[in-house]
Protein backbone atom coordinates (compact mmCIF):
# COMPACT_ATOMS: atom_id res chain seq x y z
CA UNK A 1 0.00 0.00 0.00
CA UNK A 2 1.25 3.48 -0.87
CA UNK A 3 1.43 5.80 2.14
CA UNK A 4 -1.43 8.27 2.20
CA UNK A 5 -0.90 11.26 4.53
CA UNK A 6 -4.66 11.39 5.18
CA UNK A 7 -4.50 7.95 6.81
CA UNK A 8 -3.20 7.05 10.25
CA UNK A 9 -2.47 3.66 11.75
CA UNK A 10 -5.30 2.71 14.13
CA UNK A 11 -5.84 -0.27 16.43
CA UNK A 12 -9.24 -1.93 16.69
CA UNK A 13 -10.29 -4.52 19.21
CA UNK A 14 -13.30 -6.75 19.55
CA UNK A 15 -14.56 -10.00 21.01
CA UNK A 16 -17.26 -12.60 20.72
CA UNK A 17 -18.07 -16.04 22.06
CA UNK A 18 -18.54 -19.39 20.36
CA UNK A 19 -21.57 -21.44 21.31
CA UNK A 20 -19.44 -24.61 21.50
CA UNK A 21 -15.91 -25.89 20.96
CA UNK A 22 -16.56 -27.03 17.40
CA UNK A 23 -15.14 -25.86 14.09
CA UNK A 24 -18.62 -24.84 12.98
CA UNK A 25 -19.39 -22.77 16.10
CA UNK A 26 -15.98 -21.08 16.09
CA UNK A 27 -16.20 -20.37 12.36
CA UNK A 28 -19.66 -18.82 12.76
CA UNK A 29 -18.51 -16.61 15.65
CA UNK A 30 -15.29 -15.49 13.93
CA UNK A 31 -17.06 -14.75 10.65
CA UNK A 32 -19.69 -12.67 12.43
CA UNK A 33 -17.00 -10.75 14.35
CA UNK A 34 -14.96 -10.05 11.21
CA UNK A 35 -18.01 -8.97 9.20
CA UNK A 36 -19.08 -6.59 11.96
CA UNK A 37 -15.56 -5.15 12.31
CA UNK A 38 -15.28 -4.57 8.54
CA UNK A 39 -18.80 -3.16 8.12
CA UNK A 40 -18.85 -0.87 11.15
CA UNK A 41 -15.38 0.57 10.41
CA UNK A 42 -15.65 0.64 6.59
CA UNK A 43 -12.45 -1.40 6.35
CA UNK A 44 -10.89 -2.52 3.09
CA UNK A 45 -8.52 -5.47 2.98
CA UNK A 46 -5.82 -3.32 1.34
CA UNK A 47 -5.78 -1.01 4.39
CA UNK A 48 -5.73 -3.78 6.98
CA UNK A 49 -2.21 -4.65 8.17
CA UNK A 50 -2.70 -7.34 10.78
CA UNK A 51 -5.18 -9.16 12.97
CA UNK A 52 -4.23 -11.13 16.07
CA UNK A 53 -6.82 -13.52 17.44
CA UNK A 54 -6.72 -14.88 20.97
CA UNK A 55 -8.95 -17.62 22.30
CA UNK A 56 -9.63 -18.94 25.77
CA UNK A 57 -8.14 -22.35 26.59
CA UNK A 58 -11.52 -24.07 26.17
CA UNK A 59 -11.50 -23.40 22.39
CA UNK A 60 -9.18 -25.70 20.46
CA UNK A 61 -11.29 -27.08 17.58
CA UNK A 62 -9.81 -24.74 14.92
CA UNK A 63 -7.73 -21.64 14.29
CA UNK A 64 -9.61 -18.32 13.96
CA UNK A 65 -6.92 -17.00 11.59
CA UNK A 66 -7.63 -19.90 9.20
CA UNK A 67 -11.23 -18.66 9.00
CA UNK A 68 -10.07 -15.09 8.35
CA UNK A 69 -7.73 -16.31 5.57
CA UNK A 70 -10.81 -17.36 3.57
CA UNK A 71 -11.59 -13.69 2.86
CA UNK A 72 -10.52 -12.91 -0.69
CA UNK A 73 -9.41 -9.35 0.15
CA UNK A 74 -7.27 -10.39 3.16
CA UNK A 75 -4.51 -12.25 1.31
CA UNK A 76 -1.92 -9.60 2.31
CA UNK A 77 -3.11 -9.29 5.93
CA UNK A 78 -0.78 -10.72 8.60
CA UNK A 79 -2.85 -13.09 10.75
CA UNK A 80 -1.90 -14.72 14.04
CA UNK A 81 -3.57 -16.94 16.62
CA UNK A 82 -2.62 -17.21 20.28
CA UNK A 83 -4.13 -18.49 23.49
CA UNK A 84 -5.53 -15.90 25.87
CA UNK A 85 -3.95 -15.69 29.30
CA UNK A 86 -5.97 -17.81 31.74
CA UNK A 87 -7.63 -15.67 34.41
CA UNK A 88 -10.05 -17.00 37.02
CA UNK A 89 -13.61 -16.07 36.12
CA UNK A 90 -12.81 -15.21 32.49
CA UNK A 91 -15.60 -15.41 29.94
CA UNK A 92 -15.76 -18.99 28.55
CA UNK A 93 -15.34 -19.79 24.83
CA UNK A 94 -14.20 -16.23 24.12
CA UNK A 95 -12.51 -15.10 20.90
CA UNK A 96 -10.80 -11.72 20.97
CA UNK A 97 -9.10 -9.78 18.21
CA UNK A 98 -6.71 -6.88 17.82
CA UNK A 99 -6.54 -5.40 14.31
CA UNK A 100 -4.27 -2.71 12.88
CA UNK A 101 -5.49 -0.71 9.90
CA UNK A 102 -4.82 2.51 8.00
CA UNK A 103 -7.85 4.72 8.57
CA UNK A 104 -8.85 8.34 8.23
CA UNK A 105 -7.77 10.17 11.39
CA UNK A 106 -11.14 11.73 12.30
CA UNK A 107 -13.05 8.46 11.89
CA UNK A 108 -14.64 7.18 15.10
CA UNK A 109 -13.53 3.63 15.81
CA UNK A 110 -16.15 0.94 16.41
CA UNK A 111 -14.93 -1.94 18.59
CA UNK A 112 -17.39 -4.85 18.16
CA UNK A 113 -18.24 -6.85 21.26
CA UNK A 114 -20.76 -9.51 20.30
CA UNK A 115 -22.77 -12.27 21.95
CA UNK A 116 -21.70 -12.95 25.55
CA UNK A 117 -18.67 -10.66 25.15
CA UNK A 118 -21.12 -7.76 24.88
CA UNK A 119 -22.40 -8.56 28.36
CA UNK A 120 -18.97 -9.06 29.90
CA UNK A 121 -17.98 -6.33 32.35
CA UNK A 122 -14.96 -4.40 31.15
CA UNK A 123 -12.91 -1.85 33.04
CA UNK A 124 -13.72 1.54 31.62
CA UNK A 125 -10.72 3.80 30.92
CA UNK A 126 -12.00 6.36 33.45
CA UNK A 127 -11.80 3.68 36.15
CA UNK A 128 -8.15 2.91 35.48
CA UNK A 129 -5.53 4.46 37.77
CA UNK A 130 -3.70 7.39 36.22
CA UNK A 131 -0.41 6.61 37.95
CA UNK A 132 1.49 3.37 38.22
CA UNK A 133 2.43 1.93 41.61
CA UNK A 134 6.09 2.00 42.50
CA UNK A 135 8.11 -1.05 41.48
CA UNK A 136 7.34 -3.90 43.86
CA UNK A 137 4.17 -2.19 45.12
CA UNK A 138 1.01 -3.70 43.75
CA UNK A 139 -0.40 -6.94 42.47
CA UNK A 140 1.78 -7.36 39.37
Amino acid sequence: MVMNPALVLRALRGATTASANTSEAISEAVSELIETLVRDNALEGSKLLSVTFSVTADLDACFPAAIARRRSDWDAVALLDCQQMAVAGDLPRCIRLLAHAWMEAPRTLVHPYLREANRSPRIQPAALPTTRPALGQGPC
